[in-house]
């Protein structure tokens, strides 16, 4: 039975809610934890970073994971527009841990195993509840929520914080107008799953693989799962993938045409399901607390698919947004600098993997010719693909990568 009063409402179940809910409920905090969706739902982005390991051990899920029957990911590797392979990046050549190997996941399973914990550690979970609002007072402080809950009755909700998890719907960055759109990364994706998908043989089987296509306008991701089902889509800039061009299936169609890596591995596979279309845009909020609210997730940014970061960085945020959460009901202060004060200090790492999607977008980059470049970068291009963004600095890594950029648009003016 839902309550009409928490100390803490958590708005949306995917890894940053039900994270964030399951820290702040297991501390004793009466915590809501609301999904507009039923579960299982379909979720795309199943590609798991490695780092991901750490906030999954903090909640006790290792062991589930690896009882699951998720495709093991140990590598990345990346094709280029001629179709050449570089050579994969195993994370356990890297480092030898057992943190080094993850997952590729069904997200419908992984966000449920999710939900499920949260309500083990004593949330209170409430799928197909939808917001309606967030109140504040004349401070501007969070007094509570509107939702709507699965009978279609409406209520007010008491609570002392709030967080946002509403992925890219971000309500609140929406309600206080605080996002800014990056004009530079307007994507689209259009994806679907295909049976029997050609992979690699030993440890390179599990690995999420980006390949070019011929203009490099744009590129496509091949991410194994289980029960023989493979992850394929395609991303692109907004102009260039819907502007006076046809249906997204034969979009889709004729950009596979164009990926002269991706063919062969299609070539007797079968598409299963419909073409989907999202549209993947790159922003970031400027406010990303208040007094008794926190956003967490694609609800504070959101950079791009190319490296798989968003389960990792919603997973992450979740939790150092519980802590937060935990630790100001301790101080009696729930104000924007306690329940936000992690932001920067993570947004301080995420710098580096934006500059590294910035680099990919480069047409003139190519990561194989880089690496032979300098191959002294090798580990620390391995430790970001990894997740590990917050050790240690990577400026001499982006500067090296900017001349090997340089250099490779004179040679192209030539």
């Amino acid at each position: 039975m839902m309550k009409s009063s928490y100390d803490c409402v958590v708005i949306g179940a995917g890894p940053g809610g039900c994270s964030a809910a399951a820290i702040v409920a297991q501390s004793g905090l009466s915590t809501l934890l609301i999904e507009r969706e039923p579960f299982p739902r379909f979720h795309v982005g199943e590609s798991l970073m490695p780092e991901t390991y750490w906030p999954l051990q903090r909640l006790g899920l290792i062991d589930r994971m690896k009882e699951a029957g998720f495709q093991v990911k140990k590598s990345v590797q990346f094709v280029s527009h001629h179709g050449n392979e570089s050579a994969p990046f195993f994370f356990r050549q890297h480092d030898m841990r057992e943190c080094s190997d993850t997952w590729q996941v069904e997200r419908s399973e992984f966000d449920k195993m999710l939900f499920d914990r949260a309500e083990e550690l004593g949330a209170d979970c409430h799928d197909q509840t939808r917001l309606l609002d967030v109140r504040f007072d004349d401070m501007q402080k969070i007094v509570g929520v509107r939702i709507r809950d699965r009978d279609g009755n409406e209520r007010d909700i008491d609570c002392s914080v709030v967080i946002d998890a509403t992925g890219q719907q971000s309500f609140i960055a929406n309600k206080l107008k605080l996002k800014e759109v990056n004009p530079d990364l307007r994507k689209v994706a259009i994806w679907s799953y295909y049976r029997d998908a050609v992979r690699d043989e030993g440890d390179n089987g599990g690995a999420t693989i980006i390949l070019n296509t011929e203009s490099k306008e744009s590129w496509f991701w091949f991410i194994p799962l289980s029960r023989g089902i493979t992850s394929i889509g395609c991303v692109g800039d907004t102009d260039y993938m819907i502007k006076g061009r046809a249906k997204p299936e034969q979009v889709f169609y004729e950009e596979l045409e164009r990926c002269p890596g991706l063919k062969p591995r299609l070539e007797n596979a079968t598409r299963l399901g419909d073409i989907r279309v999202a549209k993947e845009f790159s922003y970031m909020t400027t406010q990303h607390a208040g007094d008794g609210w926190v956003l967490v997730g694609d609800a504070l940014g959101f950079i791009d698919p190319v490296y798989s970061s968003g389960v990792y960085f919603a997973l992450e945020m979740g939790v150092r947004a519980g802590d937060a959460v935990v630790e100001g009901f301790k101080k009696n202060d729930l104000s924007a600098a306690q329940l936000g004060g992690w932001t920067e200090s993570f947004l301080e790492g995420v710098q580096w993997l934006r500059k590294l999607v910035a680099a990919f977008y480069t047409k003139e980059f190519s990561i194989g010719r880089f690496m032979k470049e300098y191959p002294e970068h090798r580990g620390r291009v391995t430790d970001l693909l990894i997740g590990r963004i917050f050790d240690e600095s990577a400026e001499q890594l982006f500067k090296d990568m900017d001349t090997s950029i340089e250099k490779a648009k004179m040679e192209s003016a030539m």
